[in-house]
Formats: C-alpha cells, sequence, structure tokens
C-alpha cells in the first residue's frame, strides 16, 4: 500500500536533485532515504528514478507522476487541516516553515507572544528552499524572499537588513554604514549560497561588477559572527548581533544591502483567514521589533 510521507520523499528528493540534499530536508540518513524511494517505486511498480553512472535523475514515468504526486499531497493536507478545523472550530496546530536564520531571530521570538488561546506552533527548517516548496513539504504558512502566484497568497513582512560585522577593535567600529565597495576590499566572512543573506551580497556584487578579494564560508551566521569576534574577518549576515560585535549597514549607490521578508500560504486552506491574520501579527511584530518598513 503507499503511503504518502513516501510521496513526500519522492517531491522532496525530485525538487532537491540528490538524495543527500532531500535527506538533509527531511532530516533523514541518506541511506533510510534511498530505501524508502525504492519502497515508493514497488508499491508503484514503476521506476521513478534512472539509477546509472552514480547519479539519480527523474525517470520520463517520475516526471509524468510529480504533478500529481505534488497534487495528491496538498489535497491531504488540505483534508487534514479541514478535518482539525472543523473539528475543534478553530486552528489547533500552525506549522510556519522559514530559513534557520529567520525561525531562530524572527519566528521564535513572535513565538513566545502568543496567547494561550493561540494555535500551537510547530516550525519546520527551509534553508534553500522557496515559500511554494516550503509550503508543498507540509508547513501551513511560509517565510521568504519569493513573492507566489495564485493560488498562494503572499504577504509583505518586512525588509530587514543585511549587516557587516566587525569586531570592536576594528577601524571602522564607529561607524554606521560601509560602502559595499570598502567591504570587498576587505577579508570576509560570508554564508552558503542557499542563505538570503549570501543571495543578497551575491546580487549586489554581480550588479556592481565587483569580486571580493578573500571570503571564509562559514556554515550559518552565529559562526560567521564567531569568527569575526575571533579576529578572521568581516561577517556578513542577517542575524541579530552576538559576540560584541559592531553591526554596518551595507550600501551600495543609494540603497541598503537588505532581504524582503514575505509570508506566503495557500488561499485554499480550511483555515486561510486565520493564517491571513496570524500573517498580520507576524509583520506587525517583526517590523516593531526591527524598526523596519514592510517593504
Amino acid at each position: 500500500m503507499m503511503e504518502l510521507r513516501h510521496l513526500r520523499y519522492f517531491v522532496a528528493t525530485a525538487e532537491a536533485g540528490t538524495v543527500s540534499g532531500a535527506a538533509g530536508r527531511l532530516h533523514l540518513t541518506q541511506p533510510g532515504l534511498s530505501r524508502q524511494l525504492r519502497q515508493l517505486e514497488r508499491d508503484l511498480g514503476v521506476a521513478l528514478f534512472d539509477r546509472s553512472g552514480g547519479r539519480l535523475e527523474l525517470s520520463t514515468t517520475g516526471r509524468e507522476l510529480l504533478p500529481q504526486a505534488r497534487d495528491l499531497l496538498q489535497r491531504a493536507d488540505a483534508l487534514r487541516v479541514a478535518a482539525a478545523f472543523h473539528a475543534h472550530g478553530r486552528l489547533e496546530r500552525l506549522t510556519i516553515g522559514a530559513p534557520t536564520v529567520t525561525l531562530t531571530d524572527v519566528v521564535s521570538p513572535f513565538i513566545a507572544t502568543l496567547a494561550p488561546e493561540d494555535p500551537t506552533i510547530d516550525v519546520a527548517g527551509a534553508d534553500g528552499l522557496s515559500p511554494a516548496e516550503t509550503l508543498r513539504l507540509g508547513a501551513d504558512l511560509a517565510i521568504g524572499t519569493v513573492r507566489a502566484a495564485a493560488p498562494l497568497v503572499f504577504r509583505p513582512l518586512a525588509v530587514l537588513p543585511v549587516w557587516a560585522y566587525v569586531h570592536q577593535d576594528h577601524g571602522w567600529a564607529g561607524r554606521s554604514s560601509v560602502a559595499l565597495s570598502e567591504l570587498l576590499a576587505e577579508p570576509l566572512i560570508v554564508l552558503p549560497p542557499a542563505f538570503t543573506a549570501r543571495q543578497s551580497l551575491d546580487a549586489a556584487v554581480t550588479a556592481a561588477g565587483g569580486s571580493w578579494a578573500t571570503a571564509i564560508e562559514a556554515a550559518n551566521g552565529t559562526v560567521a559572527q564567531a569568527l569575526a569576534a575571533a579576529g578572521r574577518g568581516i561577517a556578513v549576515a542577517s542575524d541579530d548581533p552576538r559576540f560584541g560585535l559592531v553591526p554596518l549597514a551595507v550600501t551600495t549607490g543609494d540603497r541598503r544591502l537588505s532581504i524582503r521578508l514575505v509570508a506566503v500560504w495557500d488561499s485554499r486552506h480550511a483555515a486561510a483567514s486565520t493564517i491571513a491574520e496570524f500573517a498580520d501579527r507576524l509583520g506587525r511584530y517583526v517590523r516593531r521589533r526591527y524598526d523596519a518598513p514592510a517593504g
């Protein structure tokens, strides 16, 4: 009997492009995920992937069945939520999917402000995923930087700065901002390409026709700031400040390097109106917390 979780694994692997990438998103081991995918193929009686030359690619059948698998998962999630909504007359549980930095610095502090009558919040890490992909993996509300088209709905949350973090002894520590051209001449500590702060930096560097002199790639913003505190360079991240570092706004022309956060949900969700209210509350909270514009 085919199981819905196996379909989730199939869709996640197809979107990640590799078993290892999907396993990380699903919090599974790579061998375990491979076994589950083969079980789904046995249940369906077809090969969903071509396994040749050590690579895993969607088969012709897999490509044809992928949209149906996505649709089935969306309908199953909608059924689950609708049943719970009608059983209790309210949304009991809400899953928010977002990049790790957003979960840590935005979503978690917001959860701490909720009232007992509010839904219980679950979170799901979504580093490197678009909001649409995050919703397909089971989130009710996705936070990211990519706007969505119907039937998905998006709501701007806030425009948050990307900071250049310097040590207190750095010559720039008394400043409030630094030009991108100045920054690129210094040793940098950057985040992996899947992080929104890195994407914002890369886009600005490309637009300016520049490149950085030297850079260390850190696993996340906390590690990047720790390395900056140890004197290894200037950390470029959107995380809240740590380790006594000084945040500088990064300017390019008359603009600041920033991230435009949006909330995205499915208009067909049984509790779409409740999710919209939550998105509005989250937006107001983020703008107050960071004194940020809505964007």
